[in-house]
């Protein structure tokens, strides 16, 4: 960053003087909230982004030290900013927040960092909203809530009330030095608990990992990757999850280079694979008989996926190369053929437990009637029921896109279009207001 860059852009961190007022408040400056500023910025809504750390500070600090995008540089981006790297490589969590305050620079995006929102109530006699922040009260006649779906780390009610136990979200991992000496059981197969445990087996530990319902989508195939199959096929665009799969888990990596995630080669690797975690009883825990239905089934998803990339080749005489090899199916490892159901953790010497069982949302600051009876966000494609409230960066709103970068762009420019068409019918003015406000004008000028 030149010293004109920085300079400039020192004055989104200077939260000491904010205006009473402003049009559009925008609370949040990840990508959801970057994404929004720009397409307010471009049909020239004036707004304000607030963010209570950094710009994209979940990437610098809630993430564990060797984390990379799931998704291709090529992918993973805003259409206005290319990685500075190659397009096939997977960034890095630095380099994913270096780019999104890159990006917010590129169009002087009026974002204020240290300065935590608290709440928000609707006037009850006039237009918009009291918003309370850290640095004071502001007046927004709309608001957008931009704070994404990973707000706080859930850690099941069953977790073992043991101090002898290193127990954390893995919010809170960073590397396997972090763990007291020990094997490990990760709680949770999703992108982050499948690399978290893979990262502790190539560190030497003795990693137990709990699987539960999943897909997993291959890496690369015939030369694509899964993000690209995603695309061509429609299948970003789905609307909403299958019934029955709204909560499955995604298993796919970035990770030296990116992988296709196999739990039954990890088994051979020497992983120990076991069901769902059911619960914690004197030291010892307890595992659904699940283990091999749930691998079974991200098979079915993985070799569906294949099925569909290959129609899709031979429908459109597209010159991709066969993968056979893809199609491999590894045997079952013990722990697979005869699964655990009971373990005595201090027998099995596990010292530690990372928790990667996904997070809650929190808008405990946001009090206007936006939300339905079991408290999420009533809205369409991010447009509240609470008219001047609006959404951005939650899974599903709009497609199966919506969490990734590129996705939130997309559902971003949507909101931005629906904020500038309601200021238009807003600032509308009756031949009566016209005619009044012509002979004002040249009242003053006389």
């Amino acid at each position: 960053m030149n010293d004109l860059n920085q300079t400039a852009f020192q004055h989104y961190r200077d939260a000491a003087a904010l205006p009473g007022e402003v049009d559009t408040l925008v609370v949040g400056a990840g990508q959801a909230g970057v994404a929004v500023s720009e397409h307010l910025s471009k049909l020239g809504v004036p707004h304000l982004v607030l963010e209570k750390n950094r710009i994209a500070e979940a990437w610098r600090s809630g993430r564990w030290d060797s984390l990379v995008a799931n998704g291709p540089a090529w992918h993973d981006r805003f259409p206005g900013l290319e990685f500075d790297l190659d397009p096939d490589a997977f960034a890095g969590k630095d380099q994913v927040a270096d780019y999104f305050e890159a990006y917010a620079r590129q169009f002087d995006a009026p974002i204020r960092t240290g300065v935590e929102v608290r709440r928000v109530r609707r006037n009850p006699d006039r237009v918009g909203f009291t918003v309370e922040t850290s640095a004071g009260v502001i007046q927004a006649n709309r608001v957008v809530s931009a704070t994404g779906p990973f707000q706080r780390p859930v850690i099941p009610a069953i977790a073992p009330k043991d101090e002898s136990l290193y127990q954390i979200h893995s919010a809170a991992y960073r590397n396997p030095q972090q763990l007291p000496e020990g094997g490990v059981l990760v709680v949770g197969a999703g992108s982050s608990g499948v690399q978290i445990a893979d990262e502790l087996m190539r560190a030497g530990r003795r990693v137990y990992l709990s699987v539960g319902p999943h897909d997993r989508p291959p890496r690369r195939y015939r030369n694509r990757d899964f993000c690209w199959w995603l695309g061509v096929l429609g299948l970003w665009d789905a609307e909403a999850a299958q019934p029955g799969r709204e909560h499955v888990t995604i298993a796919v990596s970035g990770a030296r280079g990116g992988e296709t995630i196999d739990f039954r080669r990890l088994a051979q690797q020497g992983m120990t694979l076991v069901g769902l975690t059911e619960a914690f009883d004197g030291g010892v825990v307890r595992f659904q008989d699940d283990l091999a239905e749930n691998l079974a089934r991200g098979d079915e998803n993985y070799l569906a996926l294949l099925d569909a990339a290959d129609a899709y080749v031979a429908r459109n005489g597209l010159d991709l190369p066969e993968e056979p090899e893809a199609r491999r199916i590894y045997p079952d490892a013990e722990c697979i053929r005869q699964p655990i159901r009971e373990l005595d953790l201090a027998a099995a010497g596990i010292a530690s437990i990372i928790w990667a069982t996904g997070y809650a949302v929190d808008f405990s600051w946001l009090q206007v009637d936006a939300f339905d009876a079991a408290g999420k966000p009533a809205h369409q494609r991010g447009v509240s029921s609470e008219p001047g409230v609006y959404f951005v960066g939650l899974p599903w709103l709009s497609r199966r896109g919506s969490t990734f970068i590129w996705g939130v762009w997309h559902d971003a420019k949507h909101i931005a279009d629906h904020i500038a068409i309601q200021r238009s019918y807003a600032e509308y003015r009756d031949a009566g207001q016209r005619q009044a406000s012509t002979v004002q004008q040249t009242a003053s000028w006389e």
